[in-house]
């Protein structure tokens, strides 16, 4: 099986999450995509992240309905701050004959050399990156074996981000055309994202 790992804290997850998993799944004949939301995010440390519940309950709502897609939530149960290279290796174990991708953006991709690490993700999964500024060379120059573990992805560029919706919410504008309907509806009920105390 070929499976995808798109990680992510979900804050919430939004329209730009599912295009990024359609797209790996459809490019790379994917079996299934694993969305994995982060226990405690470290490179988000210092910033207020909603409660690992909602996100969870957000992610199951935005899933429904998609066959291929389901939520792993391995980092959740786990202790201490989510890294990659450790649930890539969770995953290694429990599936030792599957083929892993990590799904992610170009961002993360320039970030990638300060994760905890990045060698070893290298060694576990080939990365499936979608574009979104010319940031290769500069991650590339930074972890050898970068480029040879890479697939390109032709994905539409989806111009959405969590910071813009919560900020949006924040400010009582709508943010419809941005995340699912559920989602919507979950963030509305809950009063999620209201004042920056709540994340």
């Amino acid at each position: 099986m070929r499976v995808g790992v798109l990680g992510g804290t979900f804050d919430p997850v939004h329209r730009g999450h599912l295009a990024l998993a359609r797209a790996a799944r459809e490019e790379l004949a994917l079996d299934e995509v694993l969305f994995v939301p982060a226990g405690q995010p470290w490179r988000k440390a210092g910033r207020i992240v909603a409660p690992a519940e909602h996100r969870l309950a957000m992610l199951r709502l935005a899933l429904e309905g998609e066959q291929a897609f389901r939520v792993e939530t391995l980092e959740l149960e786990r202790a201490g701050p989510s890294y990659t290279a450790d649930t890539l290796e969770t995953l290694r174990a429990a599936r030792p004959d599957e083929e892993l991708f990590l799904v992610l953006g170009e961002d993360a991709l320039a970030d990638l050399p300060n994760w905890v690490r990045p060698e070893r993700i290298l060694e576990l999964a080939t990365l499936a990156v979608a574009r979104r500024a010319n940031s290769q060379k500069a991650a590339a120059d930074r972890l050898p074996g970068l480029e040879e573990r890479i697939v390109w992805l032709k994905m539409p560029l989806v111009p959405v981000s969590a910071t813009e919706i919560r900020e949006r919410v924040r400010r009582g504008l709508p943010v419809g055309e941005l995340v699912p309907p559920a989602v919507g509806a979950y963030i509305r009920e809950r009063g999620l994202y209201r004042d920056a105390e709540q994340g």
